[in-house]
């Protein structure tokens, strides 16, 4: 209590969480219910880009091509970080080009790399290839391959993500729950 009687007031300081991680790797779904848990803004870093251009990812990729993407990319997470408060979900590349990882760990308060097995990737991937240009031709008896090699290369950035989320056999809420007990 101050001297009015009144109990003091915490001051609520930002909160910049981002999260890493491969394609299917839970990224925009942990983050939703995450930033709805925690009552602050959810930015999906390839939906801003692509409300930005006008177009989807695959069109930018197709059109303008990955150099100017990945310009782009390093852009828009620059304006993201400018805000007070949020969750953002990158691009399962985002931290893998420039100086986007080095940006991130700069400006978050909380970063996480959300991993999963290769198993659970492939079966998840296999699901949504349709929606993901990446490994849309890639057949099925090849894509464990080629997300083990992809993987392995990526890798180096996802792990300095200040915290690790272990996300195998666990329900969307039960992550959220894991990672809130983090930000203590």
């Amino acid at each position: 209590m101050n001297k009015f009687g009144f109990l003091k007031s915490h001051i609520i300081k930002p909160i910049k969480i981002v999260l890493v991680g491969y394609m299917a790797s839970g990224k925009s779904s942990l983050g939703t219910e995450l930033a709805e848990t925690l009552n602050i803004d959810f930015v999906d870093l390839d939906q801003t880009i692509e409300a930005s251009e006008k177009m989807s990812i695959s069109e930018l990729f197709a059109t303008k091509g990955e150099i100017y993407f990945r310009k782009k990319e390093g852009i828009v997470l620059d304006e993201v970080f400018q805000r007070e408060s949020f969750v953002l979900s990158t691009g399962g590349g985002t931290p893998c080009y420039g100086k986007n990882m080095e940006k991130i760990l700069l400006n978050s308060t909380h970063s996480f790399y959300l991993r999963l097995s290769i198993q659970n990737l492939v079966e998840r991937i296999k699901r949504e290839k349709a929606d993901r240009p990446l490994v849309r031709d890639i057949p099925d008896e090849e894509l464990e391959e080629f997300i083990r090699k992809h993987l392995f290369e990526r890798s180096f950035f996802y792990t300095q993500a200040k915290k690790t989320i272990d996300c195998n056999n666990k329900s969307v809420a039960a992550i959220v729950a894991d990672i809130q007990k983090m930000l203590v």
